[in-house]
């Protein structure tokens, strides 16, 4: 049989007080006295007292639930981002609801009109892969919800975004690799319609030419993280006429694949051709030979969107200005360049 939940008449009764000195002793209302408090806390505690918080946000009009809709938890990158936001908000007296989206983009529609149908208070969000038509993410800003972007975004609306470096540390690697004496630099390039991806690149394109190196295009070639088209296409880099001698990768998933393919084509790391990725997941200091990366500050990304997000839900919507906070993303030289 299950137990009633104790309600503020209950704890009332057994004091002999009214429930309305129950309730403000609960809720810290400075016109009671202190003893009277004590005896209805310590009495709330005896009876395992919980607060209807249902009731109390209705009340409110408010649920203190942020909602957090990110791509993927396959790399290290997003679960150090969600550990920041977490931290953050258990800081203010915040929940948190997590969605992903596993980089589709129906998905990602589908979770946010479920956060969006949860009442949240505010939106993180890290858009997938696919994602090219924000309006799902328009309909919170519409309704008085702040949104803040995670690691990219849009500019079709007032929202603020919190993202690393991606240009200067792109930039950074590929320099690495110049001073280091390599000239044929490929990149497995990610999706373009993502502005990381697109930022990555023109890092890369840019340190090439400041160092009077020749752009190649054949060498500028998608990610595909397919086993035997990575394969083949890594082949391909290291069998034309003049070969790849040295390879950025758009994150450190697709550096460790070149890796793994370098070694089967019986060639040498650094050596005949050196790698570098971006984000130090975990296994980028494990992998043979430990990978050189640029670091990407998951858990200060978190903890600064919620910053912003705070801020917005503190102001009018009037008041509200899309801001971007950039972070760094400082090089970290390993074996494999």
């Amino acid at each position: 049989m299950m137990k009633n939940q104790v309600t503020i008449y209950d704890i009332a009764r057994h004091l002999n007080i009214s429930k309305s000195t129950v309730s403000r002793a609960l809720t810290g209302s400075p016109n009671i006295s202190s003893d009277t408090r004590r005896n209805v806390l310590e009495m709330a505690e005896k009876m395992d007292y919980q607060r209807n918080i249902l009731s109390i946000n209705l009340i409110e009009k408010k649920t203190h639930t942020i909602g957090v809709l990110i791509p993927e938890f396959t790399s290290s990158f997003y679960p150090q981002v969600t550990v920041g936001i977490q931290q953050e908000a258990a800081r203010l007296g915040y929940n948190v609801m997590i969605s992903f989206s596993n980089n589709s983009y129906e998905t990602e529609v589908h979770h946010s009109q479920m956060l969006l149908s949860s009442q949240v208070d505010g939106l993180l969000v890290a858009p997938s892969k696919e994602t090219q038509n924000f309006e799902h993410i328009k309909k919170f800003i519409r309704r008085g919800i702040p949104v803040v972007f995670l690691n990219g975004g849009s500019d079709e609306m007032i929202a603020p975004k919190v993202i690393v470096n991606d240009y200067d540390a792109a930039f950074s690697l590929v320099a690495h690799l110049i001073k280091s004496g390599k000239r044929r630099i490929a990149h497995l390039s990610g999706p373009q319609n993502m502005v990381t991806s697109r930022k990555r690149l023109n890092g890369y394109l840019d340190a090439l030419k400041q160092h009077d190196v020749p752009v190649c295009d054949e060498l500028i070639i998608p990610y595909d993280s397919n086993a035997i088209k990575f394969f083949r296409n890594i082949s391909g880099l290291l069998n034309i006429g003049t070969p790849a001698d040295a390879i950025f990768a758009i994150d450190d998933q697709a550096a460790i694949q070149a890796i793994a393919a370098i070694k089967r084509l019986g060639l040498s790391i650094p050596k005949d051709v050196a790698v570098v990725g971006f984000g130090n997941f975990y296994g980028a200091d494990i992998v043979e030979p430990a990978l050189t990366t640029v670091n990407q500050p998951g858990e200060d990304m978190g903890r600064a969107a919620m910053v912003l997000l705070m801020g917005m839900l503190k102001k009018n919507v009037s008041e509200w200005r899309a801001v971007t906070k950039s972070l760094m993303a400082d090089l970290i030289i390993r074996d494999s360049a």
